[in-house]
Protein backbone atom coordinates (compact mmCIF):
# COMPACT_ATOMS: atom_id res chain seq x y z
CA UNK A 1 0.00 0.00 0.00
CA UNK A 2 2.86 2.44 0.91
CA UNK A 3 4.58 1.56 -2.66
CA UNK A 4 1.28 2.70 -4.12
CA UNK A 5 0.90 5.78 -2.10
CA UNK A 6 4.19 7.01 -3.22
CA UNK A 7 3.73 6.08 -6.68
CA UNK A 8 0.32 7.70 -6.80
CA UNK A 9 1.94 11.07 -4.65
CA UNK A 10 4.58 10.98 -7.46
CA UNK A 11 2.12 10.96 -10.40
CA UNK A 12 0.18 13.94 -8.83
CA UNK A 13 3.66 15.68 -8.20
CA UNK A 14 4.39 15.28 -11.68
CA UNK A 15 0.64 16.51 -12.95
CA UNK A 16 1.27 19.12 -11.06
CA UNK A 17 4.71 20.74 -12.41
CA UNK A 18 2.89 19.90 -16.18
CA UNK A 19 0.59 22.13 -15.32
CA UNK A 20 2.35 25.19 -13.88
CA UNK A 21 4.74 25.12 -16.95
CA UNK A 22 1.33 25.42 -19.43
CA UNK A 23 -0.15 28.17 -17.51
CA UNK A 24 3.04 29.69 -17.84
CA UNK A 25 3.71 29.27 -21.20
CA UNK A 26 -0.43 30.02 -22.05
CA UNK A 27 -0.90 33.47 -20.08
CA UNK A 28 1.74 35.71 -21.81
CA UNK A 29 -0.17 34.47 -25.15
CA UNK A 30 -3.69 35.22 -24.02
CA UNK A 31 -2.31 38.52 -22.08
CA UNK A 32 -0.65 39.25 -25.92
CA UNK A 33 -4.23 38.31 -27.89
CA UNK A 34 -7.20 39.62 -25.40
CA UNK A 35 -8.19 43.01 -26.84
CA UNK A 36 -7.47 46.05 -25.14
CA UNK A 37 -10.49 48.39 -25.38
CA UNK A 38 -9.12 51.36 -23.58
CA UNK A 39 -9.19 55.13 -24.56
CA UNK A 40 -7.01 57.21 -22.41
CA UNK A 41 -5.50 60.66 -22.55
CA UNK A 42 -3.09 61.27 -25.51
CA UNK A 43 0.14 61.42 -24.46
CA UNK A 44 2.13 64.09 -22.09
CA UNK A 45 1.23 65.91 -18.86
CA UNK A 46 -2.36 66.33 -17.14
CA UNK A 47 -3.09 69.93 -16.98
CA UNK A 48 -6.41 70.71 -14.88
CA UNK A 49 -8.97 72.88 -16.27
CA UNK A 50 -11.61 74.46 -16.76
CA UNK A 51 -14.34 76.18 -19.34
CA UNK A 52 -16.39 79.33 -18.57
CA UNK A 53 -19.11 81.19 -20.51
CA UNK A 54 -21.45 84.36 -19.21
CA UNK A 55 -22.87 82.04 -16.71
CA UNK A 56 -19.67 82.63 -14.32
CA UNK A 57 -20.22 85.88 -14.26
CA UNK A 58 -17.22 88.26 -13.01
CA UNK A 59 -14.19 85.45 -12.22
CA UNK A 60 -11.13 86.49 -9.61
CA UNK A 61 -8.59 84.82 -11.84
CA UNK A 62 -6.15 85.58 -9.48
CA UNK A 63 -7.70 83.07 -6.93
CA UNK A 64 -8.28 80.38 -9.73
CA UNK A 65 -4.69 80.58 -10.91
CA UNK A 66 -3.58 80.05 -6.82
CA UNK A 67 -6.13 77.11 -6.97
CA UNK A 68 -4.19 75.28 -9.34
CA UNK A 69 -5.94 75.40 -12.47
CA UNK A 70 -3.28 75.74 -15.20
CA UNK A 71 -6.18 76.19 -18.09
CA UNK A 72 -9.25 77.94 -18.96
CA UNK A 73 -11.25 77.56 -22.15
CA UNK A 74 -13.96 80.24 -22.52
CA UNK A 75 -17.09 80.60 -24.65
CA UNK A 76 -16.65 83.68 -27.32
CA UNK A 77 -19.51 83.37 -29.67
CA UNK A 78 -23.06 81.69 -30.95
CA UNK A 79 -24.47 81.84 -34.00
CA UNK A 80 -23.35 84.74 -36.34
CA UNK A 81 -24.05 87.60 -34.43
CA UNK A 82 -23.93 86.59 -30.46
CA UNK A 83 -20.65 86.91 -28.16
CA UNK A 84 -20.79 86.44 -24.94
CA UNK A 85 -20.58 89.39 -22.23
CA UNK A 86 -17.50 88.06 -20.40
CA UNK A 87 -15.33 87.12 -23.70
CA UNK A 88 -13.24 90.16 -23.33
CA UNK A 89 -12.38 90.56 -19.33
CA UNK A 90 -12.22 86.61 -19.19
CA UNK A 91 -9.86 86.87 -22.35
CA UNK A 92 -8.09 89.86 -20.07
CA UNK A 93 -7.63 88.52 -16.18
CA UNK A 94 -6.91 84.95 -17.50
CA UNK A 95 -3.85 86.07 -19.68
CA UNK A 96 -2.64 88.60 -16.62
CA UNK A 97 -2.68 85.85 -14.03
CA UNK A 98 -0.88 83.62 -16.08
CA UNK A 99 -3.81 80.81 -17.43
CA UNK A 100 -3.84 78.82 -20.62
CA UNK A 101 -6.77 80.39 -22.52
CA UNK A 102 -8.26 78.26 -25.11
CA UNK A 103 -11.37 79.56 -27.02
CA UNK A 104 -15.00 77.40 -28.25
CA UNK A 105 -17.76 78.81 -30.69
CA UNK A 106 -21.52 77.20 -29.85
CA UNK A 107 -22.49 76.03 -33.47
CA UNK A 108 -25.93 76.56 -34.37
CA UNK A 109 -25.52 76.15 -38.79
CA UNK A 110 -28.00 73.84 -40.03
CA UNK A 111 -26.28 74.35 -43.71
CA UNK A 112 -22.38 74.58 -45.20
CA UNK A 113 -22.87 78.11 -45.71
CA UNK A 114 -24.47 78.93 -42.36
CA UNK A 115 -21.46 76.68 -41.20
CA UNK A 116 -18.91 79.01 -42.94
CA UNK A 117 -20.70 82.34 -41.92
CA UNK A 118 -20.42 81.65 -38.57
CA UNK A 119 -16.58 80.13 -39.01
CA UNK A 120 -15.83 83.61 -39.92
CA UNK A 121 -17.96 85.53 -37.03
CA UNK A 122 -15.69 83.28 -35.03
CA UNK A 123 -12.53 84.35 -36.29
CA UNK A 124 -13.20 87.76 -36.56
CA UNK A 125 -14.31 88.02 -33.07
CA UNK A 126 -10.91 86.42 -31.77
CA UNK A 127 -8.48 88.64 -34.40
CA UNK A 128 -5.99 90.03 -32.54
CA UNK A 129 -5.77 87.65 -29.37
CA UNK A 130 -3.55 85.02 -28.81
CA UNK A 131 -5.00 81.57 -27.69
CA UNK A 132 -2.83 78.75 -26.15
CA UNK A 133 -5.08 75.99 -27.30
CA UNK A 134 -7.02 74.75 -30.50
CA UNK A 135 -9.85 76.52 -31.46
CA UNK A 136 -12.88 74.39 -30.12
CA UNK A 137 -16.28 73.98 -31.83
CA UNK A 138 -19.50 72.74 -29.26
CA UNK A 139 -21.77 71.12 -32.11
CA UNK A 140 -24.58 69.75 -29.93
CA UNK A 141 -28.05 70.45 -30.60
CA UNK A 142 -29.14 69.44 -34.37
CA UNK A 143 -32.84 70.21 -35.02
CA UNK A 144 -33.86 68.01 -37.96
CA UNK A 145 -30.55 67.66 -39.64
CA UNK A 146 -29.56 63.36 -39.90
CA UNK A 147 -26.07 62.39 -39.09
CA UNK A 148 -24.30 63.13 -42.78
CA UNK A 149 -25.90 66.74 -42.86
CA UNK A 150 -24.26 67.75 -39.72
CA UNK A 151 -21.05 65.71 -40.18
CA UNK A 152 -21.03 67.70 -43.41
CA UNK A 153 -21.54 70.91 -41.18
CA UNK A 154 -19.49 70.28 -38.79
CA UNK A 155 -16.28 69.92 -41.11
CA UNK A 156 -17.08 72.35 -43.09
CA UNK A 157 -16.84 74.81 -39.88
CA UNK A 158 -13.76 73.33 -38.30
CA UNK A 159 -12.04 73.57 -42.28
CA UNK A 160 -13.10 77.28 -42.85
CA UNK A 161 -12.15 78.09 -39.01
CA UNK A 162 -8.59 76.40 -39.50
CA UNK A 163 -8.06 78.03 -43.31
CA UNK A 164 -8.93 81.66 -41.82
CA UNK A 165 -7.07 81.19 -38.01
CA UNK A 166 -4.37 79.66 -39.53
CA UNK A 167 -4.48 77.96 -36.02
CA UNK A 168 -5.36 74.00 -35.06
CA UNK A 169 -8.83 72.68 -34.01
CA UNK A 170 -10.35 70.36 -31.98
CA UNK A 171 -14.25 69.06 -31.27
CA UNK A 172 -15.78 69.01 -27.72
CA UNK A 173 -18.99 66.59 -27.72
CA UNK A 174 -19.65 64.21 -25.03
CA UNK A 175 -19.46 60.12 -25.31
CA UNK A 176 -22.76 59.49 -27.42
CA UNK A 177 -22.25 61.69 -29.76
CA UNK A 178 -18.64 60.68 -30.80
CA UNK A 179 -20.08 57.21 -30.47
CA UNK A 180 -23.14 57.56 -32.20
CA UNK A 181 -23.23 60.70 -34.59
CA UNK A 182 -19.66 62.09 -35.32
CA UNK A 183 -17.65 60.09 -37.69
CA UNK A 184 -15.52 60.37 -41.28
CA UNK A 185 -13.37 63.47 -41.91
CA UNK A 186 -14.30 64.83 -38.25
CA UNK A 187 -11.95 62.05 -36.42
CA UNK A 188 -9.42 63.38 -37.55
CA UNK A 189 -9.50 66.48 -34.99
CA UNK A 190 -8.96 65.72 -31.66
CA UNK A 191 -11.62 65.23 -29.48
CA UNK A 192 -12.80 66.90 -26.21
CA UNK A 193 -14.74 64.86 -24.20
CA UNK A 194 -17.55 64.98 -22.07
CA UNK A 195 -18.93 62.44 -19.93
CA UNK A 196 -19.64 62.56 -15.90
CA UNK A 197 -19.32 60.57 -12.86
CA UNK A 198 -16.74 57.85 -14.19
CA UNK A 199 -13.56 57.26 -13.21
CA UNK A 200 -12.22 57.86 -17.10
CA UNK A 201 -13.95 58.38 -19.95
CA UNK A 202 -16.10 55.10 -22.34
CA UNK A 203 -14.45 54.12 -25.27
CA UNK A 204 -16.37 55.59 -28.55
CA UNK A 205 -15.28 53.66 -31.27
CA UNK A 206 -13.95 56.62 -33.33
CA UNK A 207 -11.25 58.14 -31.24
CA UNK A 208 -8.41 56.32 -29.62
CA UNK A 209 -7.79 58.86 -27.10
CA UNK A 210 -8.81 62.30 -25.95
CA UNK A 211 -7.11 65.71 -25.68
CA UNK A 212 -9.64 66.90 -23.17
CA UNK A 213 -11.79 65.45 -20.70
CA UNK A 214 -14.51 67.49 -18.74
CA UNK A 215 -15.44 65.38 -16.09
CA UNK A 216 -18.09 67.28 -14.60
CA UNK A 217 -20.17 70.23 -14.39
CA UNK A 218 -20.02 70.83 -10.63
CA UNK A 219 -17.16 71.86 -10.12
CA UNK A 220 -15.95 74.37 -6.73
CA UNK A 221 -13.50 76.52 -7.62
CA UNK A 222 -11.80 79.50 -5.59
CA UNK A 223 -12.47 82.85 -7.52
CA UNK A 224 -16.16 81.93 -9.15
CA UNK A 225 -19.20 82.01 -7.38
CA UNK A 226 -21.40 78.67 -8.32
CA UNK A 227 -20.62 75.68 -10.46
CA UNK A 228 -17.86 75.69 -13.18
CA UNK A 229 -17.51 72.84 -15.49
CA UNK A 230 -14.63 71.26 -14.37
CA UNK A 231 -11.56 69.90 -17.02
CA UNK A 232 -8.32 67.83 -17.68
CA UNK A 233 -6.25 68.63 -20.06
CA UNK A 234 -3.26 66.81 -22.32
CA UNK A 235 -0.29 68.65 -24.16
CA UNK A 236 -2.53 67.63 -27.36
CA UNK A 237 -4.87 70.47 -26.67
CA UNK A 238 -1.99 73.28 -26.89
CA UNK A 239 -1.64 75.14 -30.15
CA UNK A 240 2.27 74.21 -32.35
CA UNK A 241 2.22 77.65 -32.35
CA UNK A 242 1.02 80.35 -30.02
CA UNK A 243 3.11 82.96 -30.53
CA UNK A 244 1.31 84.72 -33.61
CA UNK A 245 -2.12 86.48 -32.91
CA UNK A 246 -5.24 85.51 -34.77
CA UNK A 247 -5.62 87.34 -37.87
CA UNK A 248 -8.23 89.22 -38.99
CA UNK A 249 -9.93 86.89 -42.10
CA UNK A 250 -9.87 88.82 -45.28
CA UNK A 251 -13.79 90.96 -46.35
CA UNK A 252 -16.20 88.47 -47.88
CA UNK A 253 -14.93 89.13 -51.78
CA UNK A 254 -17.75 90.27 -54.09
CA UNK A 255 -18.83 87.34 -56.44
CA UNK A 256 -17.46 88.31 -59.73
CA UNK A 257 -19.13 88.05 -62.54
CA UNK A 258 -19.93 84.02 -63.94
CA UNK A 259 -18.44 83.63 -67.11
CA UNK A 260 -20.97 82.91 -70.03
CA UNK A 261 -23.00 79.78 -69.63
CA UNK A 262 -21.97 79.07 -65.77
CA UNK A 263 -23.19 78.96 -62.52
CA UNK A 264 -21.77 78.61 -59.01
CA UNK A 265 -22.18 75.54 -57.04
CA UNK A 266 -21.49 74.96 -53.28
CA UNK A 267 -19.15 71.59 -52.86
CA UNK A 268 -20.24 69.20 -50.94
CA UNK A 269 -18.80 67.31 -48.14
CA UNK A 270 -17.68 64.15 -50.22
CA UNK A 271 -17.45 65.81 -53.75
CA UNK A 272 -14.62 65.21 -56.00
CA UNK A 273 -13.81 66.99 -58.93
CA UNK A 274 -14.55 63.88 -61.47
CA UNK A 275 -17.98 63.03 -59.76
CA UNK A 276 -19.00 66.76 -60.52
CA UNK A 277 -17.63 66.86 -63.58
CA UNK A 278 -19.53 63.94 -64.91
CA UNK A 279 -22.76 65.91 -62.69
CA UNK A 280 -22.66 68.52 -64.86
CA UNK A 281 -21.64 67.08 -67.89
CA UNK A 282 -17.64 68.01 -68.47
CA UNK A 283 -14.51 68.07 -67.84
CA UNK A 284 -12.04 68.12 -64.54
CA UNK A 285 -10.11 69.88 -66.82
CA UNK A 286 -12.50 72.35 -67.93
CA UNK A 287 -13.58 72.79 -63.89
CA UNK A 288 -9.55 73.28 -62.78
CA UNK A 289 -9.74 75.85 -66.16
CA UNK A 290 -13.33 77.62 -65.18
CA UNK A 291 -11.66 77.82 -61.08
CA UNK A 292 -8.24 77.93 -60.83
CA UNK A 293 -7.36 75.04 -59.30
CA UNK A 294 -3.81 74.43 -58.40
CA UNK A 295 -4.68 70.59 -57.27
CA UNK A 296 -7.41 68.95 -58.68
CA UNK A 297 -7.03 66.09 -56.10
CA UNK A 298 -8.10 69.23 -53.10
CA UNK A 299 -11.06 70.78 -52.96
CA UNK A 300 -12.81 71.86 -49.77
CA UNK A 301 -16.77 71.29 -48.33
CA UNK A 302 -18.50 74.44 -48.62
CA UNK A 303 -16.37 76.34 -51.02
CA UNK A 304 -17.73 77.49 -54.12
CA UNK A 305 -17.13 75.98 -57.77
CA UNK A 306 -17.99 77.23 -60.84
CA UNK A 307 -19.86 74.32 -63.37
CA UNK A 308 -21.39 74.77 -66.97
CA UNK A 309 -24.86 75.43 -66.91
CA UNK A 310 -27.51 72.88 -67.75
CA UNK A 311 -28.18 74.95 -70.69
CA UNK A 312 -24.52 75.20 -71.48
CA UNK A 313 -24.16 71.36 -72.03
CA UNK A 314 -20.61 71.44 -70.20
CA UNK A 315 -19.16 73.11 -73.64
CA UNK A 316 -18.62 76.61 -74.84
CA UNK A 317 -20.42 76.89 -78.63
CA UNK A 318 -16.88 75.92 -80.25
CA UNK A 319 -16.62 72.83 -78.02
CA UNK A 320 -18.65 69.61 -77.28
CA UNK A 321 -18.13 66.61 -75.04
CA UNK A 322 -17.04 63.18 -76.13
CA UNK A 323 -16.76 59.89 -73.92
CA UNK A 324 -13.95 57.96 -75.41
CA UNK A 325 -15.04 54.56 -76.11
CA UNK A 326 -13.49 50.65 -76.73
CA UNK A 327 -10.81 50.91 -79.76
CA UNK A 328 -10.43 55.02 -79.85
CA UNK A 329 -7.61 56.98 -80.19
CA UNK A 330 -6.56 60.69 -79.90
CA UNK A 331 -5.57 60.44 -83.59
CA UNK A 332 -8.75 58.50 -85.08
CA UNK A 333 -11.01 61.33 -82.63
CA UNK A 334 -8.95 64.11 -84.12
CA UNK A 335 -10.00 63.07 -87.60
CA UNK A 336 -13.43 63.03 -87.05
CA UNK A 337 -14.03 66.14 -85.41
CA UNK A 338 -11.79 67.95 -88.61
CA UNK A 339 -9.26 69.22 -85.33
CA UNK A 340 -5.70 67.87 -84.48
CA UNK A 341 -4.51 65.52 -81.39
CA UNK A 342 -2.26 68.69 -79.86
CA UNK A 343 -5.70 70.58 -79.71
CA UNK A 344 -7.61 67.85 -77.80
CA UNK A 345 -4.48 67.38 -75.84
CA UNK A 346 -3.78 70.97 -74.99
CA UNK A 347 -7.48 71.81 -73.59
CA UNK A 348 -8.00 68.47 -71.73
CA UNK A 349 -4.41 68.61 -70.05
CA UNK A 350 -2.98 65.41 -71.34
CA UNK A 351 0.01 64.74 -70.97
CA UNK A 352 0.86 61.27 -72.81
CA UNK A 353 -1.11 61.59 -76.18
CA UNK A 354 -0.91 58.14 -76.45
CA UNK A 355 -2.78 57.06 -73.08
CA UNK A 356 -6.78 57.72 -73.05
CA UNK A 357 -8.94 55.30 -71.34
CA UNK A 358 -12.89 54.26 -71.91
CA UNK A 359 -15.40 56.34 -70.22
CA UNK A 360 -12.57 59.33 -70.25
CA UNK A 361 -14.53 62.70 -71.00
CA UNK A 362 -13.10 64.98 -73.47
CA UNK A 363 -13.88 68.43 -74.26
CA UNK A 364 -13.23 68.72 -78.65
CA UNK A 365 -12.59 72.11 -79.81
CA UNK A 366 -14.79 72.21 -83.03
CA UNK A 367 -13.34 73.76 -85.93
CA UNK A 368 -16.02 76.83 -86.58
CA UNK A 369 -14.17 76.95 -90.18
CA UNK A 370 -15.71 73.61 -91.00
CA UNK A 371 -17.81 74.06 -94.13
CA UNK A 372 -18.40 70.52 -94.92
CA UNK A 373 -20.77 69.54 -91.49
CA UNK A 374 -23.46 72.25 -89.78
CA UNK A 375 -23.48 71.60 -85.52
CA UNK A 376 -26.88 71.06 -84.63
CA UNK A 377 -28.33 70.89 -80.79
CA UNK A 378 -31.16 68.06 -80.29
CA UNK A 379 -34.41 69.88 -79.20
CA UNK A 380 -37.10 68.61 -77.41
CA UNK A 381 -39.02 66.22 -79.96
CA UNK A 382 -36.32 65.52 -82.09
CA UNK A 383 -35.58 61.92 -83.04
CA UNK A 384 -33.06 60.99 -86.30
CA UNK A 385 -35.66 59.99 -88.53
CA UNK A 386 -36.76 63.38 -88.17
CA UNK A 387 -33.59 65.74 -88.07
CA UNK A 388 -32.54 62.84 -91.33
CA UNK A 389 -35.33 64.71 -93.03
CA UNK A 390 -34.98 68.00 -92.06
CA UNK A 391 -31.39 68.38 -93.27
CA UNK A 392 -31.31 65.44 -96.20
CA UNK A 393 -29.32 63.01 -94.61
CA UNK A 394 -29.59 59.24 -94.20
CA UNK A 395 -29.90 58.04 -90.70
CA UNK A 396 -27.31 56.25 -90.93
CA UNK A 397 -24.94 58.91 -91.89
CA UNK A 398 -25.95 60.89 -89.04
CA UNK A 399 -25.11 57.70 -87.13
CA UNK A 400 -21.33 57.37 -88.75
CA UNK A 401 -20.76 61.35 -87.86
CA UNK A 402 -21.75 61.20 -84.15
CA UNK A 403 -20.24 57.61 -83.09
CA UNK A 404 -24.33 57.33 -81.92
CA UNK A 405 -24.24 53.68 -79.96
CA UNK A 406 -28.20 53.49 -79.88
CA UNK A 407 -30.00 55.21 -83.24
CA UNK A 408 -33.29 55.57 -80.95
CA UNK A 409 -31.48 57.21 -78.10
CA UNK A 410 -30.93 60.53 -78.76
CA UNK A 411 -31.08 64.15 -75.55
CA UNK A 412 -32.21 67.24 -75.61
CA UNK A 413 -28.86 68.99 -75.41
CA UNK A 414 -26.42 66.46 -77.14
CA UNK A 415 -24.56 68.38 -80.52
CA UNK A 416 -25.01 66.62 -83.55
CA UNK A 417 -23.29 67.10 -87.01
CA UNK A 418 -24.86 66.89 -90.15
Amino acid sequence: MKNNYNFIKTKIHLFKKVLAILIIITFPMYILVTPVCAFGPALGNIYEGIDVSGWQGNIDYAKVASSGIQVVYMKVSEGINFVDPYFEQNYENAKANGLKVGFYHYLTARSNEAAIEQARFFVSTIAGKMPDCKLAMDFESFGNLNTQQINEIGYTFMQTVQNLSGKEVVIYSDTYNARSVFGGALTNYPLWVAQYEVEEPTPNGNWETWAGWQYSDQGEIPGIEGYVDRDKYTEQIFLSDATKPIPTPDPTPEPSPEPEGTTTIIIRWGDTLSELAIKYNTTVARLVELNNIANPNLIYAGATLIVPSSTSGGSTSDEEIYIVKYGDTLNKIAKEYNTTVNAIARINNIKNVNLIYVGQRLVIPVNKYDTNHILYQVRRGDTLWSLSRRYGVSIATIVRLNRIQNPNLIYVGQKLRF
